[in-house]
């Protein structure tokens, strides 16, 4: 009866549900200047949040009556849909990827989500048609879990419905501690003599004492800079970095000492997954003649990479980059840079 009541709209008790997104994907999402997210406020009639700082996660907190919250969910799934079709217009790939959201939801509440055996997942999956994962593991220094709902938007907005039912019915138990992203351990790009910091798809100039660790590495280093070609996030740190056509290149002692000596660095951050995929014709200059580019990019990065194998009718690879998060931006910067 409830769960007719809420995919009615009728019941309107006042949620709250929590969303983790990437920071790339949340800058398409605003819009010019929050835009979207304007948009989505004013149609929707739920509270949009969007949390702050330098971090590669956002969390979007959204709240209101139920029926406020299932439009905005719909928007999003929407805006996801149209995101992933304009960039497949410009892609190779053939088979359009499903539109995945992640939740957080409170470690006391995944045990009903999850159900008896089993049991209630695996009903909201047949029931909507989309795929739904409860992590195993809590988010860092909180006691929430990430739901990954990944389908059609119409299979997610109704397994967001149910997932609704399920926490109106059992609310948390105790008190939630909850989950609030870190700020990344940006990598560092050097240009003309002058450091610079990623921050979302800027390179930002970096305080003074990293410059003068470059110019200090230079003179250490034979170095020559990685080919004058386009820069590793195309279009954006060019045209920050400036239009003489300097190379951006990466000495690594520079690097490994700057993340060596700079306080507030996490001595050990915890090791991450990464995922890229590559296109088959372009695999071959990553691995090198009998895997030696791949075996140097590793003991550069310090990162475990792992390049799946060839999957019939796939024109893509998937490479898998474990370790910490500069472990993870040095592979994923020599990668592009080959």
């Amino acid at each position: 009866e409830m769960e007719s009541k809420v995919s009615e709209g009728g019941l309107n008790v006042t949620l709250t549900i929590r969303l983790l997104m990437h920071g790339k994907v949340r800058g398409s999402h605003s819009g010019g200047k929050g835009e979207t997210v304007k948009k989505m406020r004013e149609e929707s009639g739920a509270r949009i949040n969007i949390s702050e700082g330098n971090c590669p996660e956002r969390i979007v907190t959204i709240t209101g009556p139920t029926d406020a919250i299932f439009k905005a969910f719909a928007m999003i799934a929407y805006k996801f849909e149209e995101d992933i079709t304009n960039s497949m217009s410009n892609s190779t790939a053939t088979s359009k990827p499903p539109v995945t959201l992640r939740l957080v939801v409170p470690a006391s509440q995944c045990g009903s989500l999850i159900g008896k055996g089993g049991s209630k997942i695996k009903e909201i999956r047949e029931s909507t048609g989309a795929q739904v994962q409860v992590a195993g593991d809590m988010l860092p220094n909180s006691t929430e879990r990430a739901v990954t709902i990944s389908g059609t938007p119409d299979a997610i907005i109704q397994c967001v419905k149910q997932i609704c039912v399920v926490m109106l019915e059992s609310p948390p138990k105790g008190a939630t501690i909850p989950y609030r992203p870190k700020p990344a351990s940006t990598p560092v790009i050097f240009a003309g003599g002058q450091a610079y910091t990623i921050q979302g798809q800027y390179a930002i100039p970096h305080p003074d004492q990293l410059t003068k660790l470059h110019q200090l590495a230079m003179q250490q280093t034979p170095f020559t800079p990685l080919g004058q070609t386009t820069p590793a996030f195309p279009g954006t740190l060019g045209s920050v970095v400036g239009k003489q056509r300097s190379s951006i290149a990466l000495p690594l002692p520079a690097l490994t000492m700057f993340l060596s000596i700079c306080p507030g660095l996490d001595a050990s951050p915890p090791a991450s997954t990464h995922e890229l995929t590559i296109p088959n014709d372009l695999i071959g200059c990553i691995i090198g003649r009998q895997g030696t580019k791949i075996n140097e990019i590793r003991q550069m990065s310090g990162a475990q990479i792992k390049i799946a194998n060839a999957t019939e009718g796939s024109s893509e690879r998937q490479i898998t980059i474990t370790g910490t998060p500069a472990n993870i931006s040095l592979a994923q910067y020599l990668i592009n840079a080959r």
